[in-house]
């Protein structure tokens, strides 16, 4: 009886070891797993608004608007209420952006209002919405960016 109880001990005590000794590295890259708001690459994004595509130093700046932005909250989706998420009501048209995350493609749709930007993600079969602050997308209705593509 002693011995197996002696080995679950030792077991146990280099598992925590180990778990609390995690170079900062690894640390980051289980974190990353469980990020609602990740930073987007450039190299592999598509940025879009009203179906035209956003290139050059008005994709990147879109991108590092996005990025720089703060988290706010997670908005929570009740099952069947997606397409009220993705579609809402006077809303205005949203910048799409397409990216990879690891093996899966994500689209994620960021609507621009005054007050915070909210982003609705859809990947696989999941669809994930949450606020963001950033005072560069806020301060017009649009990105500058993009206002310069539409005219």
């Amino acid at each position: 009886m002693t011995v197996p109880v002696l080995i679950l001990t030792i077991i146990l005590s280099l598992l925590k070891l180990l778990v609390t000794c995690l170079p900062t590295d690894a640390v980051n890259w289980i974190l990353s797993k469980f990020k609602i708001h990740s930073e987007i690459s450039g190299a592999d994004a598509i940025v879009t608004f009203d179906g035209k595509s956003l290139e050059g130093e008005d994709k990147i700046q879109v991108i590092n608007y996005f990025n720089e932005a703060k988290f706010l909250k997670k908005n929570h989706i009740f099952p069947g209420n997606e397409q009220l998420f993705l579609h809402p009501e006077n809303s205005g048209i949203p910048i799409m952006i397409d990216t990879k995350r690891g093996k899966n493609d994500v689209r994620l749709f960021v609507y621009i209002y005054n007050d915070h930007v909210d982003v609705v993600k859809q990947y696989k079969n999941k669809v994930v919405a949450y606020s963001l602050l950033s005072e560069s997308l806020q301060e017009r209705s649009m990105p500058m960016p993009v206002i310069k593509n539409l005219v």
